[in-house]
């Protein structure tokens, strides 16, 4: 059984950071084998793409309304994908999943995704 742990969220004032980690686990897992990404979820809003990172961790890919905050990295020795967020805004409230896609082809197609954290939530402060 695969799951995706997620932690780091809570409470930050507007201008303030934060770092979530995405923990994978299963016995049959691969992490390595997997695009690994970031979505988010506001109060009456749909889930939406923030970012993205192939396998390797060479490739990065961003929603444009967190380039340049936001910076995804993986530990692939680790099993943990990380998500560094600064120059936090009250938009960015939300709780944040993390997720796993072995096919990797459309990174921004939620149904692409095979495994799915439990969220963390975000708050920013104005």
């Amino acid at each position: 059984q695969v799951q995706l742990v997620e932690s780091g969220g809570g409470l930050v004032q507007t201008g303030g950071s934060l770092r979530l980690s995405c923990a994978a686990s299963g016995r049959t897992f691969s992490f390595s084998s997997y695009v690994m990404s970031w979505f988010r979820q506001a109060p009456g809003k749909d889930r939406e793409f923030v970012a993205t990172i192939s396998r390797s961790g060479g490739i990065t890919t961003y929603a444009d309304s967190v380039k340049g905050r936001f910076t995804i990295s993986r530990d692939n020795a680790k099993n943990t994908v990380y998500l560094q967020m600064n120059s936090l805004k009250p938009e960015d409230t939300a709780v944040y999943y993390c997720a796993a896609d072995r096919g990797g082809i459309d990174i921004v197609a939620q149904g692409e995704y095979d495994y799915w954290g439990q969220g963390t939530q975000v708050t920013v402060s104005s």
